[in-house]
């Protein structure tokens, strides 16, 4: 298959770096010509537009920073979308707005996807990130080949809009879980904790996750660097907070998630890293919560591996 990828940031640099890596005939595209310019160094087309994206490969993705941003690009593809052609929409986006779009791609004759990915950008690079799937189940079998490239755990999970759903409510809980990593890692520099031995006193006990043996490593560090900004926070769990409403799900935490990121980015503006938000604390209390010991950014040490579909149990 041709492949087309428009969107060279943060993860859709790496998600493409993969496929390049492993002998996908990639032509890439994005409004930055520098990193363009580094992918046909190492090897990829150079793609002129969406439009010439979509009619000369057999696959487009997408993976761009909003909704608008996808908008923008899918009226360019449209009037080149045919039958046998693929949209597989990367980016975290709104369900309603896949569907919508997706709905334009069916009707032209393509086949449409959205499969955002999860597990942070040092596992983007690596190609062993999650991938979720939401579309018919002919056009997974089709494309599963190229998402176990790029992740190693790829998840069907239902019709199209469905991955984009799973995706705002797991960026949703890292979110609330980044919240309370920075108030317990302030609460032990506040008690006189040894950082370091709290690190691991919540590692090894019922209070660990994924985002506490990533996101909490940077903080300690004093990088707070995961590539990922406030304003990026703020836009999932907006998308989450739209998909509660829809359901009719009132939430608690969530609006106050919202505040303290409205917050964040009044203080330091949009494109602060988010663990920075850590930062409101130490401000309040005039505490530095930084430890000896870990790394500036963090690194995947699992060798990359061939993905596979995870099956789920009935």
């Amino acid at each position: 298959m041709k492949i087309g990828f428009i969107g060279l940031g943060n993860v859709g640099g790496k998600l493409s770096g993969s496929l390049l890596r492993n002998g996908v005939d990639l032509s890439v595209h994005d409004l930055d010509t520098d990193l363009v310019a580094a992918f046909v160094d190492k090897g990829a087309k150079k793609g002129v537009s969406p439009a010439e994206l979509m009619r000369s490969c057999d696959a487009v993705i997408t993976c761009l920073p909003s909704p608008a941003a996808s908008d923008a690009v899918m009226q360019e593809m449209l009037p080149e979308v045919r039958a046998g052609k693929i949209w597989m929409e990367m980016s975290t986006t709104d369900e309603a707005e896949v569907k919508r779009l997706g709905a334009q791609v069916i009707a032209a004759g393509g086949a449409a996807v959205d499969c955002p990915v999860s597990g942070g950008c040092h596992r983007a690079d690596t190609g062993n990130i999650a991938i979720f799937a939401g579309c018919e189940r002919e056009t997974f079998d089709r494309i599963l080949p190229l998402l176990t490239i790029m992740g190693r755990r790829v998840l069907h999970t239902g019709d199209l809009g469905s991955a984009s759903i799973l995706k705002v409510i797991t960026n949703y809980l890292a979110t609330a879980n980044l919240v309370s990593v920075a108030e317990a890692l302030t609460v032990a520099k506040g008690a006189n904790m040894d950082l370091g031995t709290a690190f691991e006193a919540i590692r090894i006990s019922s209070g660990n996750s994924f985002v506490h043996e990533t996101e909490s490593q940077v903080i300690l560090n004093g990088s707070r660097d995961i590539s990922f900004t406030m304003d990026l926070v703020a836009k999932d769990i907006g998308l989450f907070q739209a998909v509660a409403d829809r359901a009719n799900v009132p939430l608690q935490l969530n609006p106050l998630l919202i505040d303290i990121f409205n917050d964040g980015i009044e203080r330091f503006g949009p494109r602060e890293l988010s663990p920075n938000i850590i930062k409101r604390l130490e401000q309040v209390t005039g505490l530095d919560v930084t430890a000896p010991g870990f790394p500036a950014e963090m690194t995947d040490d699992e060798p990359e591996e061939k993905g596979a579909e995870v099956i789920v149990r009935r």
